[in-house]
Formats: structure tokens, sequence, C-alpha cells
């Protein structure tokens, strides 16, 4: 025969039951007492793995910036090492096409020499020389002749003038004088001879022009 104790107690725990939230009610010594789940602990922990959850979320933020950060740098030295390279290659191209024009210059001032030393070793025999007037110029003469083949040799022409009109673009006047026999603006004197490089003007011809008086008032 059951105690009345037990009774009471055993309808108590029939009729309150475990609790929603898994709470277990038990009579201990004539009193109702609750009794938490084993478990209870874990669901704490739970509990601070989720508050944790958010401070990681933060450091993946963080790092993805760093990360970028560090990718935009590393690119940044690389154009930076390639700039210095395509200036150091321009400052060697540069120097090298100084070196290579000064050469070619020098070349070419060297062969111009060259061409000339005849000439001036022809020019000293004829100062040496103990002809007559007549033979030092006719040696003078052949001298001349050589100068002018080795002009012509570097592509250098005379600038026609005797009996051929002013032209501005190739004479320069040092002097106009009035002749009736003569057609207006022709070059009647040249005083000294100019030259042409390829069609390009070395220097213009000084020469006296005619004027005539007659031609311009018919």
């Amino acid at each position: 025969m059951q105690h009345p104790t037990d009774l009471d107690e055993e309808e108590t725990m029939r009729r309150d039951g475990p609790s929603e939230t898994g709470d277990k009610v038990v009579n201990r010594g004539g009193k109702s007492m609750v009794e938490k789940p084993t478990n209870e602990l874990d669901g704490q922990t739970l509990v601070a793995d989720t508050d944790a959850a958010p401070e990681i979320s933060e450091v993946k933020e963080e790092a993805a910036p760093r990360a970028e950060v560090e990718r935009l740098q590393g690119e940044r030295d690389q154009l930076l090492d390639r700039l210095a390279r395509l200036q150091a290659d321009f400052d060697n191209y540069r120097k090298r096409e100084a070196r290579e024009r000064a050469e070619y210059r020098d070349y070419a001032l060297v062969n111009t020499i060259e061409q000339f030393l005849p000439v001036l070793d022809n020019f000293q025999l004829a100062l040496r020389s103990q002809g007559s007037a007549e033979q030092l110029r006719s040696g003078v003469d052949l001298i001349v002749r050589q100068m002018e083949e080795i002009l012509r040799a570097f592509g250098v022409q005379p600038i026609p003038t005797l009996e051929n009109r002013f032209d501005p673009r190739l004479h320069e006047a040092i002097e106009m004088v009035e002749r009736d026999d003569m057609p207006d603006q022709q070059v009647m004197e040249e005083v000294r001879r100019g030259y042409t490089l390829r069609e390009r003007l070395l220097r213009p011809a000084l020469v006296r022009v005619a004027n005539n008086p007659k031609q311009k008032t018919a």
C-alpha cells in the first residue's frame, strides 16, 4: 500500500511532466525542484560559438582588402620595374645613336679632308715653283679644275651667272649698272661664284646686274 506522500509526488510528476525547455520537475525531501538537462552546458557552448561567428567574419572581411592591397602593390612594383628598364633602354639607345652620329660625322669629315689633301699638295708645289708667271698661272688653273672635280664628286655644282637673268633665289646683286646694250636684269659680271649641293643653296653668287631704263619704259 503506497504512502499518501508518494501518491502526491507521483501525481505531481504526472501533472507537471517535463517542461517545454527540457527542465524536469522532481520532488526531493517534500520540495519540488527543477532539474536542468545534462546538455545545458552544451547549449551554452553553442551560444558561445554563435557569438564568435561575427568575429570570424570580421577577420575575413579585414583580410580580403589587405590581400587586394598587396596584389595592387605587387602590380605597382612590377610596373615601376618595367618603367625603369624602359628608361634605361632609352638612355642606352640615345647614347648609342649620338655615338654613331658622331662617328658618321667624323668618317664623312675624314673622307672629305682626304679628297682635298692632294689639292693642298699642288698649291704647295706651285708656291715652290721657280717657273714663269705664265707657268704659275697654268699650274693654278690645273689646281682649280682639280678642286672643281672634287666638288662635283660631292654633288656640289656652281650656280650659272653670266648671260643669265638675275634670280634672287640664287644671286645676290652687289651693284646695278645702267646698260643700254644689255637686257634689263641680266647678270653682267660674276664677282664671287655661288654653289648648290643637290639643289640646296650653299651660298648665293655675288653678281653685278644690268639696268636698262629703255626696256623699263617700253
